[in-house]
């Protein structure tokens, strides 16, 4: 038996050895080699090559299926629409034929209204036709993740019709992991394995191996949802269907691994205080753009919090030790509420527990502040008593050092809970409010006491 030697992997050598190839226009060469990579590996070989005219240069030299599997992996913001326009139009639409319809449509998608109408005309109707309906969905959606390619059968056939069927639609439908059981009027049934068909009788009906759909999703239904739904029960695949219960196409585990991993780095930078309309490869000015209208809304909550430290100014100037304790009391309350923060939103976007569920997580991060405030208020006020000699100092540290981290805790599960509740995205606009609570109860819980006990 021989071996197939596996595709070569894009390690950060094979990489520069290939650009270099690439700059060296070397295009000779530099096919052989990529005829041993996998197509998600020569996307990111595209992607790192500076000029357009070698990124072209590199597309035109790749067959057919693997220059179209190569943009199908690439991102949006790889400019694989420019690249593909950039292709004489016979070569384009080639590419575009390769593709699943779901990845033909994202592609389409990305071009100029008009560049899409032209290369959508050039296609069979049939096919135009099957892209035009995915492209009505929304990007972010169930049906702008579906394909319409899949392996049905009637609920009215038998065993060996049905076996006869799936043999016939499998050689249009790559990797296919279910096999959907319609009635006459397209409406899904269930599924039927196909281990299930083959230890059949032929004679036996599909209607008696049919069972019911794990899960299905609407076409307009959250991206976000469906992966979701996908790894709640172990889906390979999940059946997209309208109002009426009508089959429309299917989802598959490999494009929701691409939607969980958007998602999670979307929630990522938007609870660092980072618009979601970054992208992780934009340059310096969208970067800007895109940061600096947070920071300047940071900077205004800041104020806010800092503000309490003028209506204190004479406590300050008495005992100038306040002035290292504040900053201490803060951050640690800004930890503590970060950690809730991050606990109870990735609770939220999982989906774990309904709300009142959600509420009872309030309570616990309480708990929790009530506990690691007083043993790190303990620590601290000991300090305190040492460096200046003065138990109210240490009553002062540790007063405000608890109440500040089960503050913290509080609002670290409590904002992100209402703001979902009430439709807001908590990883957008949490931190804000959590980070600019826990330093005005710092700052205010140090210098009232110290005004309340000092003098």
């Amino acid at each position: 038996m021989t071996l197939e030697t596996p595709p070569t992997v894009a390690t950060a050598a094979a990489l520069a050895e290939l650009l270099a190839l690439a700059e060296g226009r070397e295009f000779s060469r530099l096919r052989a080699l990529l005829a041993e990579m996998h197509p998600s590996d020569i996307a990111d070989l595209v992607a790192s090559v500076p000029s357009a005219e070698q990124r072209l240069e590199i597309l035109r030299i790749l067959p057919d299926d693997i220059a179209s599997e190569t943009l199908a992996e690439m991102e949006e913001d790889e400019d694989r629409a420019e690249l593909f326009t950039a292709l004489d139009s016979r070569r384009g639409l080639a590419l575009l034929q390769e593709l699943a319809d779901d990845d033909a449509a994202d592609l389409l998608g990305e071009l100029e209204p008009g560049d899409r109408d032209r290369i959508l005309a050039a296609l069979p109707t049939e096919e135009a036709g099957e892209i035009r309906d995915l492209l009505r969905y929304g990007d972010e959606t169930a049906g702008g993740l579906m394909t319409t390619a899949l392996v049905s059968v009637s609920d009215g056939a038998s065993a060996g019709q049905a076996i006869a069927e799936i043999r016939k639609q499998g050689r249009e439908v790559e990797d296919f992991y279910t096999v959907f059981v319609v009635d006459e009027r397209d409406r899904l049934q269930g599924t039927v394995p196909l281990d299930d068909l083959i230890r059949a009788d032929p004679e036996d009906p599909v209607e008696s191996l049919v069972e019911p759909a794990i899960a299905t999703v609407y076409p307009d239904t959250d991206q976000e949802e469906v992966g979701r739904v996908m790894g709640r029960y172990n889906l390979v695949s999940v059946p997209v269907v309208n109002e009426e219960g009508s089959l429309l196409g299917r989802i598959t585990f490999d494009d929701v691994i691409d939607v969980i991993e958007a998602e999670t780095t979307e929630d990522i930078l938007k609870l660092a205080g980072v618009s979601d309309e970054e992208e992780l490869k934009a340059g310096w000015l969208e970067s800007v753009r895109a940061r600096l209208p947070w920071l300047v809304l940071n900077l205004a909550t800041a104020g806010v919090a800092a503000s309490v430290i003028l209506q204190f100014e004479n406590v300050i100037q008495e005992v100038t030790f306040l002035a290292f304790l504040m900053p201490v009391i803060a951050a640690l309350g800004g930890n503590t509420g970060t950690q809730a923060l991050a606990v109870t939103i990735r609770r939220i976007a999982v989906g774990d527990g309904l709300f009142a569920g959600q509420f009872r997580v309030v309570g616990k991060e309480v708990l929790v502040g009530l506990l690691n405030g007083f043993v790190l208020g303990v620590i601290f006020a000991l300090f305190a008593f040492l460096r200046e000699g003065d138990p109210r100092i240490g009553v002062i540290v540790l007063l405000a050092m608890w109440a500040n981290i089960i503050v913290a805790g509080f609002a670290g599960a409590m904002v992100p809970t209402v703001l979902n509740r009430l439709g807001v995205d908590p990883a957008v606009a949490s931190s804000v409010f959590v980070h600019t609570l826990t330093d005005l109860v710092g700052f205010v819980m140090v210098l009232s006491l110290a005004a309340a006990l000092l003098f």
